[in-house]
């Protein structure tokens, strides 16, 4: 049994696959407690994998996505060879790197919180990304180019942090558009999906 939190369909808002349909499989819980999270994962209800893998089939698109909270707490190479073998998708995983993912998963997105106020300290233990993203908060960027998963092949995004305040909302979005005109090594990522008033 597997704790999640919700199982949608919608479109990727985020990062490389901004677009794509996919279906979300949102598990409950994560270790760690950031202070600036905007995800409510704590609720969820048990559900087996025969039970998961049959609401994502439900759906159409290429893409599933694992996030969470914290998937990789929940997820092992046999549940992900599971969804892929009966749904026919492949499958994505957003991950803040505090822990190993299967080799099994296609798109590793790594979202780091080290270094961010209210995120607290942690070792970063995923060995591959293929693509970092990064919610700008002003910290320090070049320490996230020497991180031992990072090659030349990673795509590397800056993302606004996204508050409840419009105004607020603005002038982060301008600030991150700036660090990114200054260091063309970043490619800017938006939370399309709150544009388009969709999940």
């Amino acid at each position: 049994m597997r704790k999640i939190n919700e199982i949608f369909y919608s479109l990727q808002g985020e990062g490389a696959h901004t677009g794509k349909a996919a279906v979300f499989v949102r598990f409950s819980g994560c270790n760690l407690r950031c202070s600036f999270c905007d995800t409510e994962h704590q609720s969820g209800v048990e559900m087996t994998d025969e039970a998961i893998a049959e609401e994502v089939a439900c759906y159409p698109g290429e893409w599933i996505i694992l996030t969470g909270g914290e998937p990789s707490l929940w997820i092992d190479s046999e549940f992900v060879s599971m969804l892929k073998r009966v749904t026919g998708k492949r499958v994505a995983i957003e991950t803040n790197g505090s822990r190993e993912v299967p080799d099994e998963i296609d798109w590793v997105t790594v979202s780091p919180k080290t270094g961010m106020s209210g995120a607290g300290e942690y070792e970063m233990r995923v060995s591959r990304a293929d693509e970092l993203k990064v919610v700008d908060v002003g910290q320090d960027l070049e320490p996230y180019f020497s991180l031992p998963f990072v090659t030349p092949a990673t795509e590397m995004y800056l993302q606004p942090c996204y508050v409840g305040d419009e105004e607020k909302s603005l002038r982060l979005r301008e600030a991150t558009v700036r660090r990114v005109m200054h260091d063309p090594r970043w490619t800017l990522s938006l939370q399309t999906h709150r544009f388009l008033g969709i999940r």
